[in-house]
């Protein structure tokens, strides 16, 4: 996570432009997200990897006053950014890094943790999970974002169809190995009860240079940036052989495990 990758916002921010200009779901995924919290008018909220506060900034009108948000990640310019968003509509908000594996928080201290997206980071998972639950409340709820096997298959398939050698070499990086098909049972282990949520979704993409964008942040820099343009003509040429757009499957949705 402090690797190039996270040093920054701009590789996550490629990622949510996509979404949010050809996402067929007229409800925004942050939006949505907000929309499974239920807690108290009084709660104190912790989020692990809030990335640039974009779950906060998309929802400002929404927030309770009498929430005590505290936003943490482990990427210091992910930190910055979410400052830069957040520091007028939210000066109360609390920002600080953050080991989801060490959370510098006593017992019962929150009465909800989110963590959007990024649990799949985390090295010892069950680690983080025992920390999560320590710091909750007696009844506290954490909420955890991630995507289901099928989630973008379609992109991927088309890297691969580019390149075999740089799809084979790390579609994300690193392997997501906490799934909406296998998160229930992981956190089934840690918290009393899990249910899942999912979200439709799915994408039209009918620009090429947005899905360029997208793979050049994700696929290892190295091998396809400099090859923007020869995946340029690729892309388009896909997407003018479909019909000029290109579907992308949205596998997303949230489990809510309760303390």
């Amino acid at each position: 996570m402090r690797s190039e990758q996270y040093r920054d916002s701009s590789n996550l921010e490629k990622r949510i432009a996509l979404h949010a200009r050809f996402s067929v779901n007229p409800q925004n995924w942050q939006r949505w997200v907000f929309e499974q919290l239920s807690l108290p008018g009084e709660a104190r909220v912790l989020e692990l990897g809030c990335g640039s506060g974009a779950l906060w900034h998309q929802n400002l009108e929404r927030i309770p006053p009498d929430w005590k948000i505290h936003l943490s990640d482990l990427s210091t310019g992910m930190l910055r950014q979410a400052r830069d968003n957040l520091i007028e509509q939210m000066p109360s908000a609390y920002l600080q890094t953050i080991d989801a594996m060490a959370i510098p928080y006593p017992d019962a201290s929150f009465e909800a943790v989110i963590a959007n997206h990024m649990l799949y980071h985390v090295p010892d998972r069950q680690r983080a999970l025992a920390e999560i639950r320590r710091v909750l409340k007696p009844g506290g709820q954490f909420y955890s974002s991630t995507g289901g096997e099928k989630h973008m298959g379609e992109l991927y398939e088309l890297v691969q169809r580019f390149d075999h050698e740089t799809a084979a070499d790390g579609w994300y990086l690193e392997p997501i190995d906490f799934t909406l098909e296998d998160g229930s049972s992981q956190l089934g282990a840690c918290f009393n009860s899990v249910q899942m949520r999912r979200y439709e979704n799915w994408l039209e993409v009918t620009q090429a240079a947005p899905l360029v964008d997208y793979i050049l942040s994700t696929v290892r820099l190295q091998i396809a940036e400099k090859r923007r343009d020869d995946l340029f003509q690729f892309v388009e040429a896909e997407m003018n052989a479909n019909g000029g757009a290109i579907h992308i499957t949205i596998d997303g949705g949230i489990f809510i495990a309760c303390v």
